[in-house]
């Protein structure tokens, strides 16, 4: 799931329910905050929304690791929480 760095709270809402969907479906997420521009200035602000996502992802699934930094890609794998169904 693809986010930016300046997102508006409904965008931010939209991708976290697919991203919900998807972890509750039993599948990995690769979340990426993608800057353009002067963005890279501002790396704190894609931290701030992964760390955002985590809090708000507590109960359906955790970081795999911590965000890491691909070019001007920040990304994090969320892993969906054990359920106990093997």
């Amino acid at each position: 799931m693809k986010f930016r760095p300046m997102i508006d709270d409904h965008d931010y809402n939209f991708k976290k329910k697919h991203v919900i969907r998807f972890l509750e479906g039993g599948d990995r997420v690769k979340v990426t905050v993608r800057f353009r521009g002067r963005e890279l200035a501002h790396k704190d602000k894609g931290f701030a929304i992964l760390q955002r996502l985590k809090a708000d992802l507590e109960e359906f699934g955790y970081p795999d690791k911590g965000p890491s930094f691909e070019g001007i890609h920040m990304v994090q794998i969320f892993v969906p929480n054990q359920t106990g169904k093997n």
